[in-house]
């Protein structure tokens, strides 16, 4: 007798090639890894032009919790520094570290390809060019309290992401590989875009390559009240796909037989990690390999179910670019190196490795 087919049989088998874990083990792992990222977390409000013990740091912030007698006996600098330069900063390390973990694990499923990530089809280079206009004009505006460089980043980003599905729409239909062809060309012009404004901006450029290297230089609470929305939005509905995107990995056809709207659900998973990467590129600045390396490290590692790598790589890049940018401060201080610079240095290697293992596999 036939035995039924679900969605849910489907979905396993789509995440077949590494033993799935049970829910116990995904708990056990992504409790580890919210650990390191405490960890992290902690080393990171501590180090810096002026180290601060771990145990002043956790008394500066309870001191901040509403109805807890703490007493201070710390200088009224430190409680400025923790509070107020530190926390907000590693705060938005973390959320942009988990939001383009996320958002790259969705592109990876949505195209089915490893080593597609968050940039793919436009959000960079028209994240650029919107920052780079914004730098060159004599803009003096607040849109939500939101300044004109990540103001017009963020429309930027969402523009070219925008044209480049409309451009590779034909009908109701949304070719993946046509996609990501009209993503190239979308970047490409807006790169070409950039490179003539570079030739007009004199005095600005090392302005406009320090926003375009990514960095968390200035960051404070609004930048992180501004990214939590449409992260946390974008986040719900990742999360709520990953046995969807389980089904996508076999491929779309039989993911239609089984009941599953397959361009309704591309166009809604690229359109929410679309928009949680504009939000991100616009208060951080264009860093890139998060979004590829994390993801399919959390992969390699703990198997390729998105029920499990969507959450656990949230965690995972929050860890990776909270410690990026704890190296870019305090590496070379005290100067400050661009965050950008530091996931290069890390993620490229890692890039190299996955070009040879895929190119190994396929031969």
């Amino acid at each position: 007798m036939w035995a039924r087919r679900t969605l849910g049989d489907a979905a396993a088998e789509g995440g077949a090639g590494l033993s799935l874990p049970s829910p116990s083990g995904l708990w056990l792992r992504l409790g580890g890894t919210l650990a390191l990222l405490l960890l992290v977390s902690g080393v990171g409000l501590s180090l810096g032009s002026a180290d601060i013990p771990p145990g002043v740091v956790a008394r500066i912030l309870l001191s901040h919790v509403p109805g807890l007698p703490v007493e201070q006996t710390w200088p009224d600098g430190w409680d400025r520094i923790v509070w107020d330069i530190r926390l907000p900063r590693v705060l938005l390390a973390g959320l942009v570290g988990g939001t383009l973990a996320y958002a790259g694990a969705a592109y990876q499923g949505v195209f089915r390809n490893p080593l597609a990530d968050p940039y793919l089809i436009g959000v960079a280079a028209g994240a650029g060019l919107g920052a780079t206009i914004a730098f060159l004009l004599p803009l003096d505006f607040a849109f939500y309290a939101l300044s004109p460089v990540p103001a017009l980043a963020f429309a930027g980003g969402l523009l070219a992401v925008a044209l480049s599905y409309g451009l590779a729409r034909t009908g109701t239909v949304v070719p993946t590989a046509t996609l990501v062809l009209a993503g190239v060309a979308v970047s490409s012009l807006a790169t070409a875009g950039m490179s003539f404004l570079f030739m007009l901006a004199g005095d600005d450029l090392r302005t406009i390559f320090a926003w375009i290297m990514g960095g968390m230089n200035g960051a404070g609470w609004r930048q992180v009240g501004l990214l939590v929305p449409y992260s946390a939005l974008a986040a719900a509905v990742v999360l709520v796909h990953g046995r969807v995107l389980n089904v996508l990995q076999l491929n779309e056809e039989e993911a239609r037989q089984l009941g599953v709207n397959v361009e309704r659900t591309k166009l809604l998973l690229i359109a929410a990690a679309s928009l949680a990467t504009a939000a991100a590129v616009s208060v951080s600045g264009l860093i890139g390999f998060v979004g590829l390396v994390v993801p399919h490290a959390v992969r390699l590692l703990w198997g390729p179910d998105y029920r499990r790598l969507v959450p656990l790589s949230m965690v995972a890049g929050a860890v990776f670019l909270i410690t990026a940018d704890l190296v870019a401060r305090t590496a070379v201080s005290p100067a400050e190196l661009p965050v950008g610079v530091v996931t290069a240095f890390s993620g490229a290697p890692f890039f190299l490795f996955l070009l040879r293992r895929r190119s190994r596999a396929g031969g």
